[in-house]
């Protein structure tokens, strides 16, 4: 694996230095092999690029590059540049605890600065020819940040009441919830409408393609 970076400014060279590979490319790189069923390369570009650029944080509850606060995104778009699908941000807690507020949530902490680094989606293109775009750091401005908080905040609300089961992916204007599992009955444990716990399906933060895609915009003007 290779070493963190020591600035923002390490972080994107070593990530301007693969813009234009193929993921097959970056792959024999590093060694892996892609996967020619599409259905078992789900968030590979992610976990290539995350070693070649020297990401530290694996699955804990904190940014891709922890000593830097940054978090890696790899957002596939389609040949106009716009986001092929919503994009994850993190676990969507299913309990409200002690003190919890946007301040101090995982959501803001991913979301203070982002490196996105575009892919190729479009589907026809296969996996291993999909290219590498031109990455980009991108920080939430004082009306991205306000919505970003005003949907947390009303999600984690129905957390708090116990009605988990009422959020759909039509609540929230830039961020949304949606179930995320491998399977349908995978379960975690949740807060139902008493108080009490109850099972339920495990759910994570994305934010919303119109979203990204303004960013990218703004980005690449």
């Amino acid at each position: 694996m290779r070493a963190a970076p020591a600035t923002e400014r390490d972080l994107l060279d070593r990530a301007r230095q693969l813009a234009g590979l193929t993921l097959g490319e970056l792959a024999q790189r590093l060694g892996r092999a892609v996967p020619a069923d599409p259905r078992r390369s789900k968030g590979l570009a992610g976990e290539m690029l995350e070693a070649a650029l020297g990401a530290t944080a694996g699955s804990a509850p904190e940014p891709d590059f922890p000593d830097l606060g940054v978090e890696l995104k790899t957002i596939p778009v389609d040949r106009s540049g716009r986001p092929t699908e919503s994009t994850w941000v993190c676990v969507a807690p299913l309990t409200v605890e002690p003190g919890m507020t946007w301040e101090n949530s995982l959501v803001r902490r991913k979301l203070a600065r982002v490196l996105w680094v575009p892919v190729a989606g479009d589907k026809a293109i296969p996996l291993g020819n999909r290219r590498i775009g031109s990455a980009v750091f991108w920080s939430p401005d004082p009306a991205q940040a306000g919505q970003l908080r005003t949907d947390w905040e009303e999600i984690m609300e129905y957390v708090a009441l116990g009605r988990i089961g009422a959020i759909t992916a039509r609540h929230g204007t830039v961020l949304q919830v949606r179930p995320k599992a491998a399977t349908g009955r995978a379960r975690v444990r949740g807060t139902d409408d008493q108080g009490g716990s109850s099972a339920t399906l495990p759910r994570g933060f994305y934010l919303r393609a119109r979203f990204t895609a303004a960013i990218l915009r703004a980005a690449y003007a």
